[in-house]
């Protein structure tokens, strides 16, 4: 008998921005908390978030988000003032901040917004130290990606 795979509650993707890995190398994933509103929580539960446009600038110490929009809810947020491109606190570590502060203003590397997700009951982001790409760096992951697919269905074609 096997087991039916249930779904974890509190470990879904909200939003991803598939554009990030297309435009830059990622050379480091860091994972950062979230200072949140209480109707910025309540969108995200109804996945009503988009991060694809979104970047982070390190100001003062601190690490902000800039950019994403969290689409308020008619019935979660009538009594307060939305404001849906806010600018974000990120929660990172001291030694995470100090590193991220060095490759950014030494090696001039620019940080993105991967993906943002529920882990347990907390939302976090998460963020890549990401260098950009050449056109013809973006050429070859694009014929690189086709050639996989092309490889899989003549295996798949063959196995018949």
């Amino acid at each position: 008998m096997t087991k039916k795979k249930t779904h974890k509650p509190g470990s879904a993707t909200v939003a991803m921005n598939k554009r990030a890995r297309h435009e830059y190398f990622i050379e480091e994933e860091y994972e950062a908390g979230l200072s949140l509103q209480g109707w910025e929580v309540k969108s995200l539960r109804a996945g009503k978030a988009n991060i694809s446009d979104s970047y982070i600038l390190l100001r003062d110490g601190e690490a902000f988000l800039f950019g994403s929009t969290f689409q308020p809810l008619a019935v979660a947020s009538s009594h307060v003032v939305c404001d849906p491109t806010r600018s974000r606190k990120l929660l990172l570590k001291q030694r995470e901040l100090d590193s991220l502060y060095g490759r950014v203003n030494r090696e001039g590397y620019t940080i993105v917004a991967l993906s943002l997700y529920w882990k347990n009951a907390w939302c976090k982001l998460k963020i890549g130290v990401a260098r950009g790409k050449k056109e013809h760096d973006k050429r070859d992951d694009i014929k690189d990606r086709e050639w996989k697919l092309d490889k899989a269905r003549i295996m798949k074609n063959s196995a018949r």
